[in-house]
């Protein structure tokens, strides 16, 4: 069924003009669009937690007295508060903060806070608190329900968000906004799935008897329901788009004695037979005369910077040009480096460009790629409107989910001449279970690098409790005095870049203290790509003994000389992230060694994935594990699937649904075919048209 007429926006209350616009830009123009707008977590707000019995990485609601309050000044002023209800302190600091709060939190004052207990070094901290000042004589209630949070944008704070929510669900549940059941009746019945408005109506106000843990743990039925739905949608999506892109036609580029085999005799290493297998099917896949569209991934350091090289020959060989992407600065003068040492002595100069290439510069880099320059390395900058090649044949993108769809096509529609389109060869070091690779990049061809280089010695890995810090201090010392350099990594997850780089400062002014006389370098996100480059460079150059960094170092850094990695708080990690920082030593000759740091006491879950990270250094088993396991947190920071963002859907915690995923897709497509791309419009948005929609 489908509603006598769309509800747009500003038909609700509240919703004018400029409010429109914002939320048009989010993809969202009809009342229905907000529905499906979903709450990516949940804050339990409906009782006040004492101060003594928290732990660290709860979130709670607790409620005191300002016991003291000053602006510490350092580096940076901070708004310091003690907070005190007689069971216990919790210190609140504010980075970011104006003069009137000062007074606003004087000592007496009664506070009711939000947010999440962190250990810090002198007891129990709150950093950023949501706050709300109380009378002496006022009886604040508490929510009654769980408080959605929505993912959002600069000038739509939540309240809007709720707002607007309500609107929608009133009409909803009045009949008065009617949504189309889109998924076919055998499958629901097959499965047991509610219907669409009742998994909708729970998920946006979850009633106070809801399954608190499910709905955190994004595993409750009514998620479930949504996730398949968004599963399938994905899906087909994605086989849309491939057979869209297989339609087309594409440069044939057959095998001849030139730049490929001169590249090959010049490597001073044989090819791994994984390698040799995978460089086979690609070299097939480009002898034809359709787009390749091929995912080649493997483990950290399994070669396929190699593969990506031994493809671009091939293009060199058939005058096309071959354009590598990757998403960080980092990454991508890594590509830059390691192919100009390769191709240079072959008589190739590739071209680098990226958002910090301006001037004069830039300019000669665009006019070089416009004549036709043959290898050509850079960032997202080389998918924008002003970079024009002679005759693009090879896209090549390194860890391609950091990238939008849009970003990915953008590209690849600069390719080919007289309407062909380039190859397309995907790159990723997060290796990925068959059952999701069959979801997350339906159509595609894959290749699996399942094999590492000779001599490469495993990273002993060691898990120790953050009460044995210093030891952990004296090892780097010990690491360092012995020529070898060392990784500091900290960790926070869910967090503003601002507390983040604040937290990795702190970490470097202490460390600094108790290591007098190492060079230690400090990178996080806020800084500008220009100074990341600056500290990066000296550290490959041996001036910086320690590097204490973000998880921004987390691809893209090849430093053979160190051997030693700490991760902070390692606990609160995935695997498949505690991999790829891990992976950034035992690239030496050196044997190297990575400390899990944990703040205890450990729960059953984070224990588990210390031991698997202990046990083995192959990704493949632990992307496996991470499938097995599938706990929260496991995949960090923004739900990415690939290729999309996905709203409610996890391709780690919904392994189970995905088993029945692509027979699902078939099926909806022979039997309800006019369905499709209703569901593709409903969950990938303004994507779908990448997909012919």
């Amino acid at each position: 069924m489908t509603a006598s007429r769309p509800i747009r926006l500003p038909d609700l209350h509240g919703v004018g003009p400029k409010l429109a616009d914002k939320m048009k830009a989010l993809g969202i123009s009809q009342v229905a669009d907000l529905l499906f707008h979903l709450p990516n977590r949940y804050e339990d707000r409906t009782r006040i937690h004492p101060i003594g019995s928290c732990q660290p990485g709860q979130r709670v609601l607790i409620e005191g007295r300002v016991e003291h309050s000053a602006i510490v000044r350092g580096r940076r002023a901070m708004l310091v508060v003690v907070l005190f209800d007689g069971t216990g302190r919790v210190t609140l600091r504010f980075f970011h903060f104006r003069a009137y709060q000062r007074q606003q939190l004087a000592s007496g004052t009664r506070l009711r806070c939000f947010g999440e207990i962190r250990a810090g070094f002198k007891g129990l901290e709150m950093i950023h608190p949501g706050y709300k000042r109380l009378s002496d004589h006022q009886d604040e209630p508490v929510a009654d329900r769980l408080t959605p949070i929505y993912p959002t944008a600069e000038g739509l704070g939540q309240k809007i968000w709720l707002r607007m929510t309500d609107q929608a669900l009133a009409l909803m549940r009045k009949g008065e906004l009617e949504l189309e059941e889109l998924l076919p009746v055998e499958l629901l019945k097959q499965l047991k799935l509610m219907p669409l408005a009742e998994a909708l109506d729970y998920i946006h106000r979850p009633p106070p008897n809801a399954d608190v843990a499910a709905l955190a743990l994004r595993d409750h039925p009514t998620q479930k329901r949504l996730a398949l739905e968004e599963l399938l949608a994905h899906n087909l999506s994605m086989q849309k788009l491939h057979r869209r892109q297989r339609a087309r036609r594409a440069p044939a580029m057959p095998a001849v004695s030139g730049a490929e085999n001169a590249f090959l005799h010049s490597l001073p290493f044989e090819l791994t037979a994984a390698q040799k297998r995978v460089a086979r099917e690609i070299g097939a896949d480009l002898e034809r005369a359709t787009p390749m569209l091929r995912l080649v991934h493997g483990d950290v350091g399994s070669g396929k910077t190699v593969i990506a090289a031994l493809a671009a020959m091939r293009a060199v060989d058939n005058g096309l040009q071959t354009a590598i992407t990757a998403p960080t600065e980092l990454l991508a003068e890594q590509h830059f480096q390691v192919f100009s040492k390769w191709l240079k002595p072959l008589g190739l100069d590739p071209v680098w460009l990226s958002g910090k290439v301006t001037g004069k510069r830039r300019s000669e880099a665009l006019q070089r790629i416009r004549d036709g320059a043959e290898v050509v390395i850079g960032t997202h900058a080389l998918m924008q409107k002003g970079v024009e090649f002679k005759s693009l044949g090879l896209v090549i993108v390194d860890e391609q989910h950091r990238f939008g769809v849009g970003q990915r096509m953008d590209l690849l529609e600069k390719g080919g001449t007289g309407g062909q389109q380039a190859h397309q060869m995907i790159m990723t070091a997060t290796p990925i279970p068959r059952t999701l690779a069959m979801t997350a990049y339906a159509g595609m061809d894959v290749s699996v690098i399942d094999e590492l280089p000779p001599g490469r010695k495993p990273v002993t890995t060691v898990v120790m409790s953050n009460e044995r810090r210093g030891e952990v201090i004296r090892r780097v010392a010990s690491a360092c005095a012995d020529d070898r350099q060392a990784y500091w990594v900290c960790t926070l997850i869910e967090e503003t870049d601002a507390i983040e780089a604040q937290a990795a400062e702190d970490v470097a002014r202490h460390l600094s203290d108790d290591l007098q006389g190492l060079a230690i370098g400090l990178i996080h996100g806020r800084m500008k790509p220009t100074d990341k480059q600056q500290v990066m460079d000296a550290f490959k150059a041996g001036d910086i003994h320690l590097l204490v960094a973000t998880t921004v170092i987390e691809v893209g850094v090849d430093v053979p000389n160190a051997s030693l990695m700490i991760i902070e708080n390692a606990e609160r990690l995935g695997l498949a992230q505690l991999h790829q920082l891990r992976g950034r030593v035992g690239r030496g000759s050196s044997q190297s060694s990575c400390v899990l740091m944990y703040n205890p006491p450990l729960g059953e879950l984070a224990r588990q994935r210390m031991e698997i990270m202990r046990q083995t250094a192959d990704g493949f088993q632990i992307a496996e594990k991470d499938l097995e396991l599938r706990g929260p947190g496991e995949v960090l920071g923004t739900r990415q699937t690939g290729m999309l963002l996905f709203r409610v859907a996890d391709l780690a915690r919904d392994a189970g649904l995905l088993k029945i995923i692509p027979s699902a897709a078939d099926a909806l497509l022979r039997e309800h075919p006019g369905q499709v791309d209703k569901l593709i419009r409903r969950w990938v948005g303004d994507a779908s048209r990448f997909a012919g929609v």
